[in-house]
């Protein structure tokens, strides 16, 4: 979908942003750009839209050279998204959205209408629509900067630091709301972050810049954290790679065992009998704490007993979550449920260890090249 072929930026102070850059980011993936500041990021991302013009080389995006287009047309046609959303204070959150609908010609009704289907989109309530950005947390306001730059279905979404700004928390709400809508709407997404979690928790592969800017590596995220190009990309990466590495593996992969369990209405047993840990469950299965059989005896049900904390998994759930929780479990053992919450089995510490080294093994060797080749049109006709 997009296209560096031998692009060059030089600022006229004499500054090189980018240097010699080639590069393809895929139709429908995400494409995360990372690296110290200064190193050409978002010089990248803002040529796409032509918001900077390159000194030398070719930009594309669908097969054409954006610089044979008008700006405003080009602009129009890819969703932008900059931290802090930069909403027009002036403006109701819906007509926010249905900016850039209107400057395309669309009827004011129907493009109020795209406008609140958006915020459904997004998952804001109806009733922000009547409001104004300042009535807004910052996540909210992120929200509709999202729903803004798809309000036209752009097939490209530039994304620049979009949740710098805003808690942990809610940051990972809306990585999780990313997820979602990219996942409904195969966007091709241009994100710029200084976050290598973000990075990659989002990407499917990810660009490390260097200053001056220079492309060291482009891979999809296992293969990035297994097989770091060089020094400069394993330092950026994080002593912690390794653990990163594990966040790309879901649960799902490893085996699980029956897990002892007791209803909340249930008597405990003899201490010494069964397993030292048990789960204590509701009536409809869902864990409610672990139950140490060997500590004390109680008398009465289960559910009235001294419990420890439990936090069950999903299959859906990480490896890197499963490796935590393993460690946090008074007995080692991760408790599995199903989606709607009920017991399924449990997972040993040391069946967890042993597939978290296989990840690593799994990711693959490094790539040949440390960025995807373009290739012209005679080269992809033959």
């Amino acid at each position: 979908m997009i296209q560096f072929d031998a692009v060059h930026k030089r600022f006229p102070n004499g500054t090189t942003a980018v240097h010699d850059l080639t590069l393809e980011m895929p139709e429908g993936g995400v494409t995360v750009l990372v690296g110290s500041s200064g190193c050409g990021k978002t010089t990248t991302l803002r040529m796409i839209n032509r918001m900077v013009e390159p000194t030398s080389g070719t930009v594309r995006v669908a097969g054409r050279d954006v610089t044979r287009q008008d700006a405003a047309e080009l602009r129009r046609s890819i969703g932008y998204v900059i931290q802090q959303a930069g909403l027009f204070p002036h403006r109701t959150v819906l007509d926010n959205i249905a900016t850039v609908p209107l400057l395309l010609g669309q009827g004011r009704k129907r493009a109020r209408a795209r406008a609140a289907e958006l915020l459904e989109t997004v998952g804001l309530a109806p009733d922000a629509a009547k409001r104004y950005p300042h009535q807004l947390s910052g996540g909210q306001q992120q929200r509709v900067g999202v729903a803004r730059a798809l309000a036209a279905d752009p097939p490209v979404l530039l994304m620049d630091e979009p949740f710098g700004a805003v808690d942990p928390v809610v940051r990972t709400q809306l990585q999780d709301e990313l997820l979602r809508l990219q996942k409904e709407l195969s966007k091709t997404i241009v994100f710029v972050t200084h976050d290598i979690d973000e990075a990659v928790r989002l990407g499917d592969q990810i660009a490390v810049f260097r200053t001056g800017g220079h492309l060291v590596q482009c891979a999809p995220p296992a293969e990035l954290l297994a097989r770091p190009a060089d020094d400069f990309v394993a330092d950026f990466l994080g002593a912690e790679r390794g653990l990163k590495l594990l966040s790309l593996t879901s649960l799902a992969e490893i085996p699980q065992t029956p897990a002892e369990t007791l209803r909340a209405d249930e008597a405990v047993p003899p201490a010494g009998t069964g397993a030292r840990w048990r789960l204590v469950t509701t009536a409809a299965g869902a864990p409610l704490g672990w139950l140490d059989a060997d500590a004390r005896h109680h008398d009465g049900p289960a559910g009235d007993a001294p419990l420890l904390p439990v936090r069950a998994l999903r299959d859906t759930d990480s490896l890197l979550s499963a490796l935590n929780e393993s460690i946090a479990s008074p007995g080692g053992l991760v408790a599995r449920v199903t989606a709607d919450g009920a017991v399924t089995g449990v997972t040993s510490r040391e069946l967890i260890h042993d597939h978290a080294g296989a990840a690593h093994v799994a990711a693959g060797p490094a790539p040949a090249v440390t960025a995807p080749a373009v290739t012209g049109p005679a080269e992809r006709a033959a």
